[in-house]
């Protein structure tokens, strides 16, 4: 460059103070191009214009090339960058600017070249240049050398709207600070937007919120107040709303119409009193338990509206009810009290602005979290003057881990994110005190807006129930119509007699018709009277009954001391109570791997720093001494060695937990600091520090005697402890191995950080940070070193990282092949390059988790490029994430590669055994990860996942293409088939015969292409159909392609006829589309566990959803149906528990259709004798109480306490939990065969009475006491010859039941009112009689008996897997034999 185009005049340079003479100094033009990142939000303001204005000027006329321009630029392009002040400026550094020329516009400048006092200095930052307002006069005038003064002259100009419109559009508030007008203003174009139409379209999804002014920011929109109700109902909304809701059920809506019906004279039945019965009982049932759980919540919101916290009000903090707390209002929260609504983080007791708070009300987290308040906030003092400004936010969103927002205070606009915000219902914990700004209240808050219920979920038994039931309506209806034909066909048969009968008496003595209708008409309400008198075929009781057995059965799964895990203290959780059968039905368990399988407790392993890989990590660290206040600390020692002390240095703080050293890289940080390997270890060790989120707190005690955490600060002279606090459990590992090699992070605020780096305390400013993302898969930070250089600091995946390291890196390897010259430098990167990639292979082998550290110095131009975009997204409302993700490509590129890392990640104890289980209880289990793939297949056969046995088919493809063909090969070796080519190959199979496994010999030749073709597909069906176990591994590039809607079906083709399936590198939505794969492509029951946010969408997806209270919080099980402290009990939640629950509700639900269908069909037999008129022998409420009380609580009992097996033996042998797999508890077969035996045994109850007392004097009414009692009887017994097992409960239940219908039937016997007086002392006359005992005995004996013999035979020539085991445990509990001579392990699995 010439130098005698200077870009800035020296008067101008020299004016410029040191502190930005980083931003504001000398500027080289670049000669090569800087590459920058293509966006949708990437507009023509922002470009950077080339030196060619002819080549400018052709291209100006089509948009699109203006953005092409800026991203593809050619090498003979030159490009000047535009100055951009740095994000936030002080009073102080804005009045050492350097003066403007006179006669130059720009925002916040006169032309007299004097400050304007009358605009926000914040509007000085530079504006992008509109390049369709630059005159062509303008162009051609710097066509041929411009200089970055002419453009910068040509930016002033044209940036003066932003000022212009400050100057024009603002208001004085009533303390006389400046503040723009509310957006509501017509002429509001969006405070300080850096383009016209983003700004317009924010400002619809916007909220302006005026500091400490809560009238003015709720004068123009209608914004919540903080009163909060959770509770569904009110005083006057409770009995139409909960009716409204009760009656979505159909059933209820069935019965409501047996009501109305037989309130209609004809039709009247049963008393009308008695057929209101079982609705209203149910319906008030239901009312008052949710009214009783309403009031609770009625009672909480009360409690939670009236508690009170500190508001300024005339200067001071003043007490003041939360439901009145209001939105621009300013609050101050003490520590250990609960934040009462969201609000922006303006000051707290710590110096720096840092506050921790606790989560665990808003996501069940209880790790602390770290939120920042800015430098400019921290120095207002409310109490002492007035304040005032205002705060730009998103409309109230349910995103508690997303905001995006910006507040301009004063002169300053700052940048505001989910760092800055603290949510209603946080706990502020080890800060005394944080002052902020109320944004969203009640109603509005994240909390509340996230407060809707988990999703429901059906039970594949309720949906097969379901069918039976429609099943049932059929024979209802049919029995209906019976009765209704046949009582139309007798009355018109028997039409003379009519006249003699009181009933159908066809004339009265006035000539009228008395009760007489036409056949027709008769037989319609002969129908309709049998649907009331047979209503209880649909068995209304049995939702109730089933709710309260899930309750039951939910009640002693959580007292289960088995599946309590002491060290995290979590007890096991069931949060939906209607799935709890599914859990004995599971046919595929889809699995998390870190966390889930390993315990998620990091350890820093492995360290591949510039091409040497330090994995001797033999020396440990001992705990640095005694805590603050507790005595003096000790001296640091390590085991075989004392160099720990030389790497802290005489610093006071130690970290309190270090890592395991490697004794080549201590020794190598203690040699000379001038070679390059050496600033290679230091940049690698610097990025471990500073590349994280992780605060460090030190331990101190409190005048109270308690241990409190306090933020480390660089400062402290006392000796103590740093402790990390971090959301990552890699994080922190990172930061403790960085800090044991003497690269210890001290002090963290939202501006800089604070490194001792081998005991000299050095301070990086934080110029902006990149934090990691799913898109990008790394972190970076641009931080300023204490020499002024800028450095970016990197770290991620492999997979998004060695994408980004500089061309040199490979440039050895290109050039050896192109044979070109290449340096020593280049060729020392190369080498770094595959030795760092050889350590991962090796690291990943070994099952470590892998991390790739990164770095470059980034020059001044790039700087203020990246800082302009970086500008832009901070503000920016909308689409914040994808505008950071564009800044970030700016800079994270052309990285020196410096290394890798490798975490140990240990499994929890007994998963290899559990998967052992499960996969012999015939259940397959997937693993889902994000780890590589190397990773992935090593904690596979750790964890006995994998076995060496079984072949692996591995997938790693890029194209839709390639992943196509790898699949259909796949298939083909293997053999795998489609369902229709599977159902040929077994018919042709007797065409082939098997030879010593793969060769396959064809009884006949044919030339036939297409009967080769068969044959070889043949052939390769062969090692399927011989059972040799295959295992898929997957990567997430290749499921891009395979989960598309073409593809799927060969994947899922391939995946199901593998033994394991193993899927690395997956996103989120990608575990829940495997899952969803399975689920809509079999009938089996899915089950997915896992123990972080990115497995809530697969727990969502599966059929069950199983979190685990891990070391990553507790999304999981915020968002999951159960929710466990290990993987192992998972074990014990399906074996043991999913196994009883699903037996006994299988059964339950049989058994509730029989004992109805045996009452009505004893009731329909009845009818053939009396005319087919539905005048019932029985009491009214007899047919009432049958169903809720006679008969309903031996059901309960039984399904709540009854066990087919011992735990032990569930255990032993599981491939018993196949039963529930197979739906050997309920299936139609089983549906029908009951059916049968409920039609024989209502024979049974009606005849053997009916020819006993046919000949006697027996009226009907004392029959329809001993048939009351009789179906009890029978139905009880029935339910005691299936009890597995027998309990005090079990007992008084059955046998009470029947005392309790015999109280009934006498107390009933005993009341002289009209209603009663046909069955009045009927019951004391017949039990007096032999005959009235001798047919309960043969009714009992007869029903049963075939039942009993059909079963026993069953059980004798094929007995199932669960009779076999009760033999067993009989047999050992007889003989106490341990050693049984029946071979459990033969249990056939058909």
């Amino acid at each position: 460059m010439s130098a005698s185009r200077p870009l800035l005049a020296e008067s101008s340079i020299s004016s410029i103070s040191s502190t930005n003479l980083d931003f504001y100094g000398a500027h080289n033009i670049v000669e090569k191009p800087v590459p920058l990142a293509r966006s949708r939000n990437y507009d023509s303001q922002s470009l950077v214009l080339p030196n060619n204005s002819e080549q400018f000027r052709s291209r100006v006329s089509e948009p699109r090339e203006l953005e092409e321009l800026a991203v593809n630029r050619s090498t003979s392009e030159r490009f000047v960058p535009l100055p951009s002040p740095r994000l936030f400026h002080s009073r102080s550094e804005r009045s050492q600017l350097p003066a403007q020329p006179a006669g130059l516009t720009h925002s916040g400048w006169q032309h007299n070249g004097s400050p304007s006092q009358s605009i926000s200095a914040r509007s000085q930052s530079p504006v992008p240049i509109d390049i369709n307002t630059i005159s062509a006069k303008n162009l051609e005038a710097n066509a041929s050398t411009p200089s970055l003064e002419s453009f910068h002259r040509s930016e002033l100009r044209f940036s003066t709207r932003s000022s212009r419109f400050l100057r024009d559009h603002s208001v004085h508030s009533s303390s006389g600070a400046v503040s723009p007008r509310h957006p509501s203003s017509a002429a509001f174009d969006g405070p300080l937007s850096l383009s016209r139409k983003s700004s317009r379209r924010e400002t619809l999804n916007q909220r302006v919120v005026y500091i400490n002014d809560a009238a003015h920011s709720n004068e123009k929109f209608d914004l919540a107040g903080n009163k909060i109700r959770s509770s569904k109902y009110t005083w006057y909304s409770f009995l139409p709303r909960n009716l409204f809701e009760q009656f979505h059920r159909l059933a209820y809506v069935y019965f409501l119409v047996i009501v109305i019906l037989n309130q209609i004279p004809p039709l009247a039945v049963f008393g009308r009193t008695a057929s209101l019965f079982p609705l209203l009982f149910v319906l008030i049932l239901t009312a008052i338990k949710d009214g009783y759980e309403d009031w609770g919540r009625h009672r909480s919101d009360s409690e939670e509206n009236n508690r009170t916290a500190l508001v300024l009000e005339g200067g001071a903090y003043t007490p003041k009810k939360w439901k009145k707390i209001r939105v621009g209002e300013m609050l101050k929260v003490h520590a250990n009290e609960t934040v009462p609504c969201d609000m922006v983080l303006l000051a707290t007791s710590d110096p720096s602005g840092v506050a921790y708070i606790q989560t665990i009300n808003l996501d069940g987290e209880s790790n602390l979290k770290t939120r920042y308040a800015h430098q400019s906030t921290m120095k207002k003092h409310p109490e002492h003057g007035p304040i005032s400004g205002t705060l730009i936010c998103e409309r109230p969103n349910r995103n508690i881990y997303e905001f995006s927002a910006y507040m301009n205070l004063d002169d300053d606009q700052l940048s505001l994110g989910p760092t800055n915000i603290i949510l209603r219902g946080c706990v502020l914990k080890n800060t005394s005190w944080v002052i902020g700004v109320v944004i969203y209240a009640g109603q509005e808050t994240k909390a509340m807006l996230n407060s809707s219920g988990a999703q429901s979920k059906r039970s594949r038994l309720e949906q097969q129930m379901n069918r039976e039931t429609l099943w049932l309506s059929f024979f209802l209806l049919v029995i209906c119509l019976i009765g209704g034909i046949g009582m139309g066909f007798w009355v018109s048969g028997h039409d003379s007699q009519l006249n003699s009968l009181p009933y159908y008496r066809s004339r009265d003595t006035e000539g009228e018709y008395y009760n007489y209708h036409h056949p027709v008409v008769e037989g319609i309400i002969g129908f309709l009277s049998c649907i009331i008198v047979f209503q209880i075929m649909i068995p209304i009781s049995l939702y109730i009954s089933m709710e309260f057995v899930r309750l039951g059965q939910s009640f002693f799964m959580i007292r289960d001391v088995e599946m309590f895990h002491t060290e995290s203290n979590s007890p096991f959780q069931c949060r939906a109570l209607n799935i709890n059968e599914d859990l004995g039905q599971v046919g595929y368990v889809f699995s998390d791997k870190t966390g889930t399988l390993t315990q998620n407790k990091m350890q820093f392993h492995s360290a591949s720093i510039d091409g040497t890989d330090y994995n001797n990590a033999k020396l440990t660290v001992e705990p640095m001494g005694k805590i603050e206040g507790e005595g003096e600390v000790e001296n640091i020692e390590i085991v075989k060695g004392s160099v720990n002390a030389e790497l802290l240095g005489k610093q006071p703080l130690r970290p309190k937990v270090g890592a395991k050293l490697d004794p080549k890289l201590v020794e190598f940080l203690q040699g000379s600091r001038d070679t390059q390997e050496r600033k290679s270890v230091h940049d690698y060790l610097l990025v471990l520090a500073a590349c994280n989120t992780v605060v460090p707190t030190r331990v101190v005690m409190s005048p109270s005697g308690q241990l409190e955490m306090q933020v480390a600060s660089a400062g402290e002279s006392a000796p103590g402890f740093i402790e990390y606090q971090g959301e990552s459990p890699d994080e922190q590992a990172l930061v403790s191995a960085a800090a044991s090699y003497g690269y210890t992070l001290l002090e963290r605020t939202s501006s800089s950080i604070v490194i001792s780096i081998l005991g000299d305390i050095q301070r990086f400013e934080v110029l902006g940070v990149h934090e990691f993302d799913s898109v990008r898969k790394r972190m970076s930070v641009v931080v300023k070193c204490p020499d002024k250089s800028i450095k970016l600091l990197v770290k991620g995946a492999d997979t998004s990282m060695l994408d980004i390291v500089a061309q040199s890196n490979v440039g050895f390897f290109n050039s050896s092949v192109i044979g070109g010259d290449i340096s020593l430098e280049e060729k020392h990167r190369a080498e770094v390059y595959f030795a760092t990639i050889k350590h991962l292979d090796q690291y990943a082998k070994d099952g470590l988790r892998t991390l790739v550290v990164g770095a470059r110095t980034l020059g001044q131009e790039e700087i203020e490029i990246w800082r302009q975009q970086y500008l832009k997204a901070s503000i920016a409302l909308e689409e914040r994430q994808e505008l950071i993700q564009t800044a970030a490509s700016l800079v994270e590129n052309n990285l020196t590669l410096l290394g890798a890392s490798g975490i140990e990640d240990k499994l929890q104890a007994g998963v290899p055994e559990t998967i052992s289980s499960l996969r012999e209880a015939g259940i397959k289990v997937w693993v889902l990860t994000g780890d590589k793939q190397e990773t992935a297949i090593s904690i596979g056969f750790s964890c006995l996942l994998l076995t060496n046995d079984m072949e692996l088919v591995i997938i790693n493809e890029n194209s839709k293409e390639s992943c196509k063909e790898a699949i259909v090969s796949a298939k083909a070796k293997y053999g795998i088939l489609s369902p229709q080519r599977r159902r040929k190959f077994l018919w042709r199979q007797s065409s082939v015969s098997v030879v010593n496994g793969p060769k396959i010999v064809s009884r006949s030749t044919t030339s036939d292409p297409s009967a080769n073709q068969s044959n070889i597909e043949l052939m390769g069906a062969t090692k399927q159909y011989a059972g040799e176990p295959l295992a898929l591994v997957i990567d997430g590039n290749s499921l891009v392609h395979a989960l598309a809607d073409d593809l799927e079906q060969e994947l899922f083709e391939l995946a199901t006829a593998c033994k394991v399936v193993v899927c690395c590198r997956v996103a989120p939505y990608q575990k829940a589309g495997i899952v969803s794969l399975v689920k809509r492509r079999t009938d089996e029951m899915t089950l997915a566990i896992g123990d972080g946010a990115n497995d809530v969408a697969m727990i969502q997806m599966a059929d069950v959803g199983v979190g685990i209270s891990g070391q990553e919080g507790r999304q999981a099980v915020m968002a999951s149906d159960f929710a466990i402290g290990q993987f192992r009990f998972l074990n014990r939640l399906l074996l043991i528990h999913g196994h009883w629950n699903y037996q006994r509700l299988a059964y339950m639900v049989l058994y509730n259709f029989y004992r109805n269908a045996v009452f009505v069909m004893m009731l329909f037999w009845y009818i053939l004798y009396t005319a087919f008129s539905p005048e019932s022998a029985l009491y009214d409420w007899s047919l009432v109480f049958y169903s809720l009380i006679y008969t309903s609580v031996p059901t309960i009992a039984v399904g709540i306490m009854d066990k087919d097996l011992n735990p032990q033996t569930l255990l032993r042998i599981p491939a018993l939990y196949g039963s529930g797999q197979r739906n050997e508890g309920y299936n139609q077969r089983l549906f029908w065969f009951t059916m049968l035996d409920t039609l024989w045994q209502s024979l049974v109850l009606f005849y053997v009475p009916f020819f006993t007392y046919r000949e006697s004097t027996v009226d009907m009414y004392s029959l329809g006491s001993l048939w009351s009692i009789a179906v009890v009887i029978l139905v009880n017994l029935h339910l005691a010859m299936d009890v597995k097992s027998w309990t005090w409960i079990t007992h008084a239940a059955i046998w009470g039941s029947i005392l309790v219908t015999y109280a009934c039937l006498f107390i009933l016997d005993s009341i002289a009112s009209t209603d009663f007086l046909p069955h009045y002392w009927v019951m004391y006359h017949i039990v007096g009689s032999g005959s009235y005992w001798l047919d309960k005995i043969l009714i009992v004996a007869i029903a049963l008996l075939p039942r009993f013999c059909i079963g026993l035979i069953r059980q004798r020539i094929s007995p199932t897997d669960i009779q076999i085991a009760r033999e067993a445990e009989i047999l050992r509990g007889t003989t106490r034999d341990p050693h049984s001579s029946m071979e459990l392990h033969n249990i056939s699995h058909a």
